[in-house]
């Protein structure tokens, strides 16, 4: 029976490794939703920084790390701590920055812009970083926002696993939601290091993705004026 269920098992990995082969380096994306398992958060953060630490001591192991190093032992638990309270911390949605409203007393009707909210994040297919800036705009339908929470929205969904796609949608989505308004507008502007640190080594690209919705997607003056603003130099 144990030699079927490695057999099996064995079966499984090559089917995966063609899969990916077969795909190569392509860009490959799946749903707006990050993909999580459904009991994601079943598991409390401390047994997850435990268990990452175990699992990440060995893969140091297996590249013929020494692990008695001063400079090395205490890595796996950073990791492993990182991972978990920090550059993956938007997975969970207890993380979610609260959004607080405020009335437009002051009609102002005009776009609001905030540019160059810089972001971290990391590509989903490498697990290595994704930074850049953020430029987002929105229109007011009776609310206004504090400016610091365009920023929390833009890092929580940022810090997760991501391909830049996705995450540009997911901010936009947040925006409209939280603002009650169809007037959202993002342009980010990401350099990738799975792009620039491995495979084709371009250490100039960057990557750039666009949400419009509202009158930023219908109107071309307001589209324009958007871009007219994150285009000024400082």
């Amino acid at each position: 029976m144990k030699q079927k269920e490695t057999l099996l098992n064995t079966m499984g990995i090559n089917l995966v490794r063609a899969s990916i082969e077969e795909i190569g380096e392509e860009h490959v994306g799946t749903s707006l939703e990050t993909p999580l398992r459904e009991d994601a958060f079943v598991m409390d953060d401390n047994l997850k920084v435990e268990l990452i630490e175990k699992h990440f001591r060995e893969i140091m192991h297996i590249l013929g790390l020494d692990l008695t190093d001063d400079s090395l032992k205490g890595t796996p638990h950073r990791v492993a701590k990182m991972y978990v309270k920090e550059v993956f911390a938007g997975l969970n949605p207890k993380n979610k920055p609260a959004a607080k409203l405020f009335e437009n007393k002051y009609k102002y009707a005009e776009m609001l812009v905030e540019k160059d909210i810089t972001f971290h994040s990391h590509c989903e297919h490498h697990f290595v970083p994704i930074y850049g800036k953020a430029h987002v705009a929105y229109i007011s339908n009776g609310n206004v926002i504090g400016l610091s929470k365009i920023n929390r929205i833009v890092q929580y969904y940022a810090k997760r696993p991501q391909v830049q796609e996705r995450l540009t949608m997911q901010v936009g989505n947040e925006l409209k939601e939280v603002l009650g308004t169809e007037d959202v507008a993002v342009i980010m502007d990401a350099y990738h290091m799975c792009v620039s640190s491995r495979g084709v080594n371009d250490t100039n690209s960057s990557t750039v993705t666009s949400f419009y919705s509202g009158k930023f997607e219908s109107d071309e003056q307001s589209r324009n004026e958007f871009l007219k603003y994150i285009s000024l130099k400082k």
